[in-house]
């Protein structure tokens, strides 16, 4: 007869701790307090264990894998943040990290990398970003997460990129929107100022496009070619009254 194996205490712990990795989904916890490399940091230098490399648009920056879990995130970083359902977050290093209990008390709780959540301000970008403009709009990258700067709350807001942009958006800053009109007929600098308002607001009638609204004020796939009659719009009706443009 073949007795049973004892367990010490040990095992049974070892035995705990799978469980309760297996039930939470498999979650790869930290064997540090910090959050980074064994000597601690937020954001990874490149390359490491549970790390991965952000690629799009050039970004080229590693980060933190989703699910990987720490005792208490980097220091330095933003916490207090709640989400939509009340969810507690913590940013850090392009990095979002959200409180889990549940299954994690065996742990005494866990900071786990999380998707960015939409609708969340922060006071600053990460110290790794990628501008991207798409139809003059900027846009800022980092992580799959995309931020948008808020003049109402004067901060950066997590935001869902529009359609289409992964493949339209560029890194490129758009033409400057200012033209240039010299006055051949001796023009004052109050009358100048009247023509190019009127000339202004006279190509916006005639083609919707406003330079002073996100997009132009039009559909998306209307803006570039609004843009370009716009300016055609404004420069012949500077030039009809007796400016050159450039």
């Amino acid at each position: 007869m073949t007795r049973p194996r004892k367990v010490d205490r040990a095992g049974r712990f070892t035995l705990a701790v799978v469980l309760a990795m297996a039930l939470a989904g498999g979650v790869a916890f930290a064997q540090h307090p910090a959050g980074g490399h064994a000597g601690g940091g937020g954001h990874p230098s490149g390359g490491g264990a549970h790390q991965h490399l952000d690629s799009r648009f050039s970004h080229n920056q590693y980060y933190y894998d989703r699910g990987y879990g720490v005792r208490r995130p980097p220091e330095g970083g933003v916490g207090g943040l709640r989400g939509r359902g009340g969810e507690q977050y913590y940013f850090h290093g392009g990095n979002w990290y959200r409180w889990r209990g549940g299954w994690y008390r065996w742990w005494g709780g866990a900071w786990v990398v999380w998707g960015a959540p939409i609708g969340l301000f922060v006071p600053f970008l990460p110290p790794y970003y990628t501008t991207l403009w798409w139809y003059g709009v900027p846009y800022y990258y980092a992580n799959d997460t995309y931020y948008q700067w808020s003049d109402a709350q004067s901060q950066y807001e997590v935001v869902e990129p529009p359609a289409g942009m992964e493949g339209g958006a560029t890194t490129q800053p758009p033409p400057s929107n200012q033209l240039f009109a010299y006055p051949k007929n001796g023009q004052s600098p109050e009358q100048q100022s009247k023509d190019r308002y009127e000339c202004e607001r006279w190509a916006v009638g005639q083609t919707g496009f406003d330079p002073t609204v996100a997009g132009g004020g039009v559909p998306g796939e209307q803006a570039v070619g609004k843009r370009n009659d716009y300016f055609r719009a404004q420069v012949s009706c500077l030039e009809g009254r007796g400016y050159t443009v450039r």
